[in-house]
Parts: C-alpha cells; structure tokens; sequence
C-alpha cells in the first residue's frame, strides 16, 4: 500500500505538471461549453430567410405575404418580378424556401378553380429547412382555411358551421417531452458528454504509453509489477478525480445558460460514473496495447469522433447497418447518451435507465479485465529477464552520479 500510494501522488504531480494535460483536461471543457452554450442558446432557429415571389399583387396574395411576415420564424424577403435565377437569389440570401404565389391567384380562388401554390423547401440544410417548411405550412394552412370559411360565409352560411363544413373533424397535435424544441436543451448536454470522453481518451492515451515510452516504468513500478489491477488504479483515480471537478463546472453552466437538470440526480451521478469509468479503463487498455502516445491517441481519437454520430441520440441507431451498431455499443458513449436523453429531456422514470446502466457496467467490466489481461502479459514481457535488485542497483548508481 506505501508503494502504491507513492505511485498514486507521483500520478498526480505527473498529470498536473503536464501543461498539455492540464489545458486538455480544464480549459477544452469549459472552453467547449462556453461556446457551445452560446451556439445553441437561442434555442430555436429564428428569422430564417424564405423568398415570397408574388406573381399576382392582389389584395388576397399581399394578405398571404403579411401573414408569412408575422411568422417569428422566418424572414420574408419578397419579389414582385421572377429573378433571373431563382436558385442564386437562395444561396445569396441563404434562404431556407421560396414560396411562388401564381399570377392569377385571387380570381383563380373566387372562381373556384384551386390555384397551386409552390413552395420549394431548401434542404441543403435540413435543420432550417424543417424550421422554416413547419412554419410555412402552419402559416399557408391557416390562410387557406380563412378563405375557404370566408367564401362559405359569402354564401351566406354561419360562421360557426361555415368551420365545421371546411373541418370536418379537428386533430389536436400535442408535443411531448422538449415542448418548445429548444435546441439548446436538446443538443448541449450531450456535447458536453462527448468532450468529455474526448477529454478522459486523450489523458490516458499517454498514461502507460508514455511510461514505456519513456523507459520510467521499469524503474517506477519495479515493485508493482504482479500488482496489475492497482496499477491501472493508479494510472485512472486521478482522472477520476479530476472528471468530478469537470461535472461539477458542468453543473455551474447548466445554472448559467437555464438548461434543466437531469431527472433523478442520483441516478444520474451513478450512471455518469459507469460512464467515466468505462471510457478511463477503455483508455487504459488502448495505452497498454499501444506502447506509442502519439499513436495510442491517434487510435483513441479514431474510436473517438465518430461516437456521438453513430451513438443514436441524433439518428436512430436501428436505421444503421449491423457492424456500425455493434462498434456503437462498444463505445460508452452510446448507452449513456440514450440514458441522458431519458432523465434530461424526455423525464422518464428512473427505471427507464437501467438496461443502459447495465450496459455501462458491462462495458466496464469488458475493459477493466481486457486492460487486466493486456498489463499482466506487458508486466511479464517487461520484467521476465529483469530481476528486482537489479533495478535498485541502477536507482542507487543514477543517485551516486546525480
């Protein structure tokens, strides 16, 4: 135990004499979050520039045009002449539709002969474009239903049954769970989880690498060398430590940008300490197989970056092939996000949560024992034609030189 928590203090004035490790570990979270709550705190797309090409000029397509111009969402630039081309006025106004009101329009509706209205949605960007299409047919729905009770009512029919002959039935569209589509809250969080696996990677792809690396491992850890587990210990209790500082900041900005805590905090802290734990030992296990840091990082980075695309918090993850879905459940990333989505945003019961706790907690135990097997059989390698007094000799020898 003396040998294990000098180890355990030289681990921590290690990682935070390191300058890279220290800019890594504390300044990329809170830079991260910062700029990221910023990104998203709006929350919602707003102003989002659609062109109104009114071929008609009447008194019904400018009451149309006002509509779609009290709508917060979008941004009405209008024409009264056909541009040139169409397709330059959108990518010079970086207009999310274009909506062509034809000419004729008004009689066309007082004839009843049901002119079409075009609408050409920009999907070079789904985001705004499924902002500004929700908007559009929210506001192009209400309008033509306004017309179609005006005319009954010219005919002399009631108000209240000129409605119910336009809408035989009414369907009421509920929103559940993030009710305002607040893409703040949506998004931000799960950012920030994913800095801060990137974050635990990057740490331990040098904890062991750099040992062998250096040739200081053999000297150091001389006495711990039948110990494996401790010494993987050693290597992940001060990320630990330092991760709970990183959650901690997190929990500071989410009371500075008004982001809502997850439902069932205690839940939530023992599952982001399975989390925490699956990606150190995943760290540690890349670092013992890589003896190279720079190439144990590349190959942490690599497993890294794609995680939260392939994690099925933003596209379903049985939309995907078989193999991309089984390297997202190796990643513990994925059943993390899938827990956080359910005590943040959707307010589920914490029983919810539990397959992706136990999914996390596989995950830990697949990693500590694989980063068990690979340092037992990296010990042995080391220190098999390498006898203890042999090591002392040469710390004693360095010492007398110094």
């Amino acid at each position: 135990m003396k040998e294990f928590f000098r180890l355990l203090k030289r681990e921590f004035r290690l990682f935070i004499g390191n300058s890279t490790l220290r800019t890594v570990f504390f300044l990329a979270p809170v830079f991260y979050a910062t700029l990221l709550g910023f990104v998203y705190e709006s929350g919602k797309v707003e102003n989002t520039p659609v062109l109104v090409i009114d071929r008609d000029n009447t008194p019904l397509s400018n009451q149309l045009t006002e509509m779609l111009e009290d709508n917060k969402s979008i941004k009405v630039i209008r024409y009264l002449q056909e541009p040139l081309s169409m397709q330059d006025e959108v990518i010079k106004y970086e207009a999310a539709a274009v909506v062509i009101i034809p000419s004729k329009f008004e009689g066309s509706i007082l004839q009843k002969k049901y002119p079409e209205l075009n609408v050409y949605v920009n999907t070079g960007n789904v985001l705004t474009a499924n902002f500004a299409s929700k908007a559009l047919q929210l506001t192009i729905g209400t309008f033509s239903a306004g017309v179609s009770i005006k005319a009954l009512q010219k005919a002399g029919m009631p108000a209240t049954k000129a409605a119910t002959q336009y809408e035989p039935f009414k369907a009421n569209y509920i929103t559940l769970f993030n009710t305002t589509g607040n893409y703040l809250i949506f998004m931000w969080p799960a950012m920030l989880a994913v800095v801060l696996q990137q974050v635990i990677l990057l740490a331990m792809a040098v904890s062991f690498a750099s040992e062998f690396q250096g040739g200081t491992f053999i000297k150091e850890y001389s006495k711990m060398r039948r110990w494996a587990f401790p010494t993987m210990l050693i290597k992940v209790i001060p990320i630990w430590v330092f991760s709970i500082l990183i959650v901690g900041m997190y929990y500071f900005m989410h009371m500075i940008f008004k982001v809502p805590m997850p439902q069932g905090i205690l839940n939530f802290i023992l599952i982001t300490s399975f989390f925490v734990g699956s990606v150190s030992f995943l760290g540690v296990l890349v670092s013992v197989l890589i003896p190279d840091s720079l190439k144990a990082t590349q190959i942490l980075m690599v497993i890294a970056s794609p995680a939260f695309i392939i994690s099925g918090f933003t596209w379903p993850l049985n939309a995907m092939p078989a193999f991309v879905q089984f390297i997202a459940n190796i990643i513990p990333l994925t059943p993390f996000l899938q827990a956080f989505k359910i005590l943040l945003i959707q307010k589920g019961s914490v029983e919810l949560t539990y397959p992706y706790l136990q999914h996390l907690g596989v995950l830990l135990i697949v990693y500590i024992i694989l980063g068990w097997i690979a340092l037992k059989i990296k010990l042995w390698l080391i220190f098999r034609f390498i006898k203890p007094e042999n090591i002392e000799q040469d710390s004693i020898s360095e010492n007398e030189d110094l």
